[in-house]
């Protein structure tokens, strides 16, 4: 997965065998959209060049709980996949990239330990991409649920520094909200690094989807808007191809 050009990853985020959709990441608020095997090759079939997957149990507990569907979705799909949501140690991220994940998405473990991106990264060298979520400005983990005190961008910088191979960014703030994204915080990611930004979280229309390349995001994240029918994937990867 090299985001040679912008990329639209649909999300397939599972939480107790079943994709959901979460507001602002706050359990207790989720949509839920059947099983996770049916909706990626869906996904695949509609012509998902990439997916995005992630263990919010693994994200919410610290111990990876949907590994079994991830494991599912890599035999029945053939596209670029990312996986996130409690993987908390290189041998966790190792295994996975050896089975196939195109790259690990490392959020908590990254914070509370950044030399293990560079210790996996020594081995994949496009292997890991860092997931800053913020909220207020701030970035946080622990399934959102924790504030580090850390600036997206200062924390951007030192993770490029270390061999992270792109960074994942969730606005939580309007994660979920359906109200449209921003894209100030993206823009000000991409100009402190020369490594990809993924953005994540208020995508509604395709007209968001346009506004984060035009931020210079390297792909975007899309899961509510999908799932609700906003759009199609073949209307957004229509709305910004070169």
């Amino acid at each position: 997965m090299t985001f040679e050009s912008f990329t639209v990853l649909p999300a397939v985020d599972m939480q107790d065998g079943q994709v959901v959709q979460l507001v602002q990441g706050e359990r207790g608020t989720e949509r839920t959209y059947g099983d996770p095997v049916d909706a990626a090759t869906d996904w695949v079939a509609a012509g998902a060049e990439a997916l995005h997957l992630v263990d919010l149990d693994g994200a919410f507990e610290g111990a990876r709980a949907n590994a079994t569907a991830v494991e599912d979705i890599l035999d029945a799909t053939d596209v670029s996949v990312q996986v996130g949501g409690g993987i908390r140690s290189a041998e966790d991220a190792t295994a996975l990239l050896d089975r196939g994940v195109d790259r690990v998405i490392l959020g908590t473990a990254a914070i509370e330990t950044p030399d293990i991106v560079g210790e996996i990264a020594a081995a994949y060298s496009d292997g890991v991409l860092v997931s800053l979520d913020a909220k207020d400005g701030e970035v946080v983990v622990e399934g959102w649920t924790e504030g580090t005190g850390m600036d997206p961008v200062a924390a951007a910088q030192r993770y490029a520094d270390l061999g992270a191979a792109g960074i994942l960014f969730t606005d939580v703030d309007v994660e979920g909200k359906q109200e449209g994204v921003r894209t100030d915080p993206v823009r000000d990611l991409v100009d402190s690094v020369d490594i990809p930004v993924i953005a994540s979280g208020g995508v509604a229309t395709v007209d968001d989807v346009r506004a984060l390349k035009a931020a210079g995001a390297a792909g975007a994240v899309v899961g509510t808007a999908l799932y609700e029918g906003n759009f199609t994937l073949a209307d957004a990867q229509a709305a910004v191809e070169d």
